[in-house]
């Protein structure tokens, strides 16, 4: 955007103003851990209606995290990270499942 200034000789000047850089948020990793207890169908479930996964890529990430011991379900914003572990471990807890997840800051 350009700012303009009015000499005493009456003419105008436009100079450039220069833009903010805007910095990114810092993203977080929400991050689903295997038990022993909660079932494939359940972390499913929470991966179609929570983070709005595919079942495709729901299945495959509740079998990365059930071979690998954790996976991500999604990357957000710091409050949508979080209101999304918040909904997903009280389903769990409604549903008698131990599931825990935890938020990291993604490396950028």
């Amino acid at each position: 955007m350009a700012q303009k200034h009015q000499h005493d000789d009456g003419q105008v000047v436009t100079e450039a103003v220069p833009k903010q850089k805007l910095k990114r948020p810092t993203l977080y990793k929400v991050l689903l851990h295997n038990d022993n207890y909660t079932t494939r169908e359940f972390v499913v479930a929470v991966l179609k209606e929570i983070f709005h996964k595919s079942e495709t890529d729901a299945v495959q990430i509740m079998m990365h995290v059930h071979y690998n011991g954790i996976g991500v379900a999604g990357v957000y914003t710091y409050d949508v990270a979080e209101t999304k572990l918040k909904t997903v471990e009280a389903a769990a807890r409604d549903n008698g499942f131990p599931l825990r997840l935890s938020m990291e800051p993604e490396e950028g």
